[in-house]
Protein backbone atom coordinates (compact mmCIF):
# COMPACT_ATOMS: atom_id res chain seq x y z
CA UNK A 1 0.00 0.00 0.00
CA UNK A 2 1.49 3.36 -1.11
CA UNK A 3 2.30 5.50 1.84
CA UNK A 4 -0.42 8.85 2.03
CA UNK A 5 1.42 12.38 1.89
CA UNK A 6 1.50 13.66 5.10
CA UNK A 7 -0.54 16.92 4.98
CA UNK A 8 1.15 20.54 5.65
CA UNK A 9 4.01 22.81 3.47
CA UNK A 10 7.29 21.68 2.94
CA UNK A 11 9.57 22.84 5.98
CA UNK A 12 12.05 25.37 4.97
CA UNK A 13 15.41 25.79 4.76
CA UNK A 14 15.83 28.59 7.41
CA UNK A 15 13.86 25.73 9.67
CA UNK A 16 16.18 23.42 8.87
CA UNK A 17 19.09 25.82 9.89
CA UNK A 18 17.51 26.38 13.49
CA UNK A 19 17.18 22.84 13.89
CA UNK A 20 21.05 21.64 13.07
CA UNK A 21 21.73 24.25 15.63
CA UNK A 22 19.28 23.57 18.64
CA UNK A 23 20.62 19.94 18.12
CA UNK A 24 24.29 20.92 18.83
CA UNK A 25 23.82 22.31 22.11
CA UNK A 26 20.62 20.31 23.74
CA UNK A 27 21.33 16.90 25.32
CA UNK A 28 18.00 15.11 23.92
CA UNK A 29 19.06 12.64 26.32
CA UNK A 30 16.38 10.25 26.96
CA UNK A 31 16.60 9.54 22.79
CA UNK A 32 20.38 9.07 23.19
CA UNK A 33 19.55 6.34 25.49
CA UNK A 34 18.14 4.38 22.53
CA UNK A 35 20.08 1.49 21.44
CA UNK A 36 18.34 -0.80 20.11
CA UNK A 37 16.42 -1.17 16.50
CA UNK A 38 13.63 -4.48 16.62
CA UNK A 39 11.53 -5.12 13.54
CA UNK A 40 8.69 -6.94 14.52
CA UNK A 41 4.29 -7.72 13.87
CA UNK A 42 1.47 -6.02 15.45
CA UNK A 43 -2.36 -6.58 15.23
CA UNK A 44 -4.98 -4.95 16.55
CA UNK A 45 -6.31 -6.50 19.72
CA UNK A 46 -9.79 -5.83 18.37
CA UNK A 47 -8.80 -7.48 14.75
CA UNK A 48 -5.85 -9.71 13.59
CA UNK A 49 -6.53 -9.29 10.46
CA UNK A 50 -5.31 -5.68 10.88
CA UNK A 51 -1.33 -6.55 10.81
CA UNK A 52 1.15 -3.59 11.05
CA UNK A 53 4.93 -3.99 10.37
CA UNK A 54 6.41 -2.09 13.34
CA UNK A 55 10.07 -0.77 13.87
CA UNK A 56 10.90 -0.56 17.49
CA UNK A 57 13.72 1.75 18.43
CA UNK A 58 14.45 1.04 22.66
CA UNK A 59 15.92 2.12 25.49
CA UNK A 60 16.41 0.66 28.67
CA UNK A 61 14.76 1.95 31.93
CA UNK A 62 16.84 -0.66 33.88
CA UNK A 63 17.31 -4.34 33.48
CA UNK A 64 13.67 -5.57 33.91
CA UNK A 65 12.11 -2.37 31.53
CA UNK A 66 12.32 -1.35 28.11
CA UNK A 67 10.27 1.40 26.38
CA UNK A 68 10.01 2.24 22.65
CA UNK A 69 9.21 4.06 20.01
CA UNK A 70 7.37 2.69 17.04
CA UNK A 71 7.94 3.81 13.48
CA UNK A 72 6.12 2.30 10.37
CA UNK A 73 9.43 2.56 8.64
CA UNK A 74 13.30 2.95 8.95
CA UNK A 75 13.61 5.56 6.96
CA UNK A 76 13.96 9.16 7.69
CA UNK A 77 10.25 9.84 6.89
CA UNK A 78 9.30 7.06 9.20
CA UNK A 79 6.22 8.42 11.07
CA UNK A 80 5.80 7.82 14.85
CA UNK A 81 2.96 4.93 15.24
CA UNK A 82 3.29 3.98 18.86
CA UNK A 83 4.86 3.09 21.80
CA UNK A 84 5.89 -0.17 23.95
CA UNK A 85 6.98 -0.75 27.03
CA UNK A 86 8.54 -4.15 28.03
CA UNK A 87 8.83 -5.43 31.25
CA UNK A 88 10.13 -8.42 33.20
CA UNK A 89 8.07 -11.25 34.69
CA UNK A 90 8.46 -10.44 37.99
CA UNK A 91 6.89 -6.99 37.14
CA UNK A 92 4.29 -8.09 35.00
CA UNK A 93 3.26 -10.73 37.97
CA UNK A 94 2.99 -8.15 40.26
CA UNK A 95 0.02 -6.39 38.08
CA UNK A 96 -3.43 -7.16 38.65
CA UNK A 97 -5.50 -9.37 36.41
CA UNK A 98 -7.16 -6.35 34.39
CA UNK A 99 -4.10 -4.67 33.80
CA UNK A 100 -1.96 -8.66 32.76
CA UNK A 101 -4.84 -8.71 29.85
CA UNK A 102 -3.28 -5.06 28.36
CA UNK A 103 0.32 -7.00 28.16
CA UNK A 104 1.21 -9.49 25.10
CA UNK A 105 3.75 -12.51 25.72
CA UNK A 106 6.82 -12.05 23.62
CA UNK A 107 7.84 -16.03 23.92
CA UNK A 108 6.53 -17.40 20.68
CA UNK A 109 7.21 -13.87 18.81
CA UNK A 110 11.12 -14.62 19.53
CA UNK A 111 11.12 -18.10 19.56
CA UNK A 112 9.02 -17.97 15.96
CA UNK A 113 12.47 -15.96 14.37
CA UNK A 114 9.83 -13.04 13.04
CA UNK A 115 11.43 -10.75 16.32
CA UNK A 116 14.47 -9.53 14.94
CA UNK A 117 17.00 -6.85 14.75
CA UNK A 118 17.70 -5.48 10.91
CA UNK A 119 21.47 -6.00 10.21
CA UNK A 120 22.43 -7.51 12.96
CA UNK A 121 23.97 -11.00 12.84
CA UNK A 122 22.46 -13.90 14.26
CA UNK A 123 24.65 -14.89 17.27
CA UNK A 124 24.33 -11.34 18.44
CA UNK A 125 20.87 -10.84 18.27
CA UNK A 126 20.12 -14.28 20.19
CA UNK A 127 22.39 -12.73 23.29
CA UNK A 128 19.51 -10.61 23.41
CA UNK A 129 16.54 -12.12 21.90
CA UNK A 130 17.02 -14.81 24.78
CA UNK A 131 15.86 -12.24 27.66
CA UNK A 132 13.07 -10.45 25.51
CA UNK A 133 11.88 -14.27 24.95
CA UNK A 134 10.91 -14.06 28.72
CA UNK A 135 9.37 -10.62 28.80
CA UNK A 136 5.96 -8.96 28.28
CA UNK A 137 4.54 -5.80 26.49
CA UNK A 138 2.28 -3.16 26.33
CA UNK A 139 1.54 -1.36 23.24
CA UNK A 140 -0.78 1.41 22.09
CA UNK A 141 -0.69 2.60 18.34
CA UNK A 142 -1.88 6.20 17.17
CA UNK A 143 -1.73 5.94 13.98
CA UNK A 144 -3.23 3.71 11.99
CA UNK A 145 -1.54 3.64 8.75
CA UNK A 146 -2.68 0.32 7.60
CA UNK A 147 -6.35 2.29 6.64
CA UNK A 148 -4.10 5.20 4.63
CA UNK A 149 -4.84 7.60 7.02
CA UNK A 150 -2.53 10.43 6.26
CA UNK A 151 -3.14 11.80 9.90
CA UNK A 152 -2.92 10.04 13.26
CA UNK A 153 -6.77 9.88 13.59
CA UNK A 154 -9.02 8.56 16.06
CA UNK A 155 -8.35 6.73 18.96
CA UNK A 156 -5.04 4.71 20.73
CA UNK A 157 -5.66 1.17 20.34
CA UNK A 158 -4.02 -1.67 22.19
CA UNK A 159 -2.03 -4.25 20.05
CA UNK A 160 -1.27 -7.47 20.56
CA UNK A 161 1.26 -9.61 19.16
CA UNK A 162 2.08 -13.53 17.29
CA UNK A 163 1.00 -16.20 19.54
CA UNK A 164 1.39 -19.10 17.31
CA UNK A 165 1.89 -20.23 14.17
CA UNK A 166 -0.75 -19.26 11.23
CA UNK A 167 -1.53 -15.79 12.62
CA UNK A 168 0.31 -13.93 9.94
CA UNK A 169 -0.61 -13.19 6.72
CA UNK A 170 2.23 -14.71 4.37
CA UNK A 171 2.44 -12.17 2.08
CA UNK A 172 3.57 -9.77 4.74
CA UNK A 173 6.27 -12.29 6.37
CA UNK A 174 8.36 -12.90 2.67
CA UNK A 175 8.01 -9.12 2.42
CA UNK A 176 9.53 -8.42 5.19
CA UNK A 177 12.19 -11.16 4.62
CA UNK A 178 12.89 -10.14 0.99
CA UNK A 179 13.44 -6.31 1.93
CA UNK A 180 15.48 -7.76 4.80
CA UNK A 181 17.40 -10.97 3.69
CA UNK A 182 16.21 -12.64 6.53
CA UNK A 183 14.52 -16.33 6.75
CA UNK A 184 12.48 -15.85 9.67
CA UNK A 185 12.33 -20.30 9.50
CA UNK A 186 16.26 -20.78 9.48
CA UNK A 187 16.29 -18.47 12.84
CA UNK A 188 13.55 -20.69 13.77
CA UNK A 189 15.95 -23.38 14.08
CA UNK A 190 18.83 -21.49 15.57
CA UNK A 191 16.34 -20.25 18.31
CA UNK A 192 14.86 -23.76 19.44
CA UNK A 193 16.87 -23.89 22.77
CA UNK A 194 15.25 -20.66 24.08
CA UNK A 195 12.74 -20.16 26.92
CA UNK A 196 10.31 -18.05 27.85
CA UNK A 197 9.24 -16.82 31.56
CA UNK A 198 9.74 -19.26 34.09
CA UNK A 199 6.17 -20.01 34.95
CA UNK A 200 5.02 -20.06 31.35
CA UNK A 201 2.73 -17.41 29.65
CA UNK A 202 0.43 -16.22 31.71
CA UNK A 203 -3.31 -17.14 30.62
CA UNK A 204 -4.34 -13.13 31.67
CA UNK A 205 -1.62 -12.24 29.13
CA UNK A 206 -2.43 -11.53 25.14
CA UNK A 207 -6.25 -9.97 26.33
CA UNK A 208 -6.91 -13.34 28.37
CA UNK A 209 -7.02 -14.80 24.87
CA UNK A 210 -10.55 -12.41 23.70
CA UNK A 211 -10.28 -9.24 21.63
CA UNK A 212 -10.04 -5.83 23.20
CA UNK A 213 -10.69 -2.16 21.56
CA UNK A 214 -10.40 1.41 23.42
CA UNK A 215 -13.41 3.02 22.82
CA UNK A 216 -14.71 6.26 24.61
CA UNK A 217 -17.06 6.74 27.45
CA UNK A 218 -19.00 9.40 28.59
CA UNK A 219 -18.68 10.38 32.31
CA UNK A 220 -19.71 13.14 34.43
CA UNK A 221 -16.40 15.49 35.25
CA UNK A 222 -16.14 16.81 38.78
CA UNK A 223 -15.97 20.68 38.69
CA UNK A 224 -12.92 22.74 40.03
CA UNK A 225 -14.17 23.40 42.97
CA UNK A 226 -15.15 19.87 43.87
CA UNK A 227 -11.45 19.31 43.61
CA UNK A 228 -9.20 19.17 46.51
CA UNK A 229 -6.39 21.91 46.68
CA UNK A 230 -3.31 21.28 47.61
CA UNK A 231 -0.12 23.65 48.70
CA UNK A 232 3.02 23.13 49.21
Amino acid sequence: MDRPQVPGATTPASINILETATAAVQPFGPIHKIHQHLCAFHFYGSDISRQIEAHHYCGHQNEEMRQCLIYDSPESDGRLIGVEYIISENLFLGLDDEEKRLWHSHEFEVKSGVLFMPGVPGPIQRQDLEKVAKTYGKTFHFWQVDKGDALPLGLPQLMLSVTRAGQLYEGLVRDVEKRYGVCFEEERKKREYMEGPELGVHPMADGAGKGLKTVVREVNCKPLDTVPRVFV
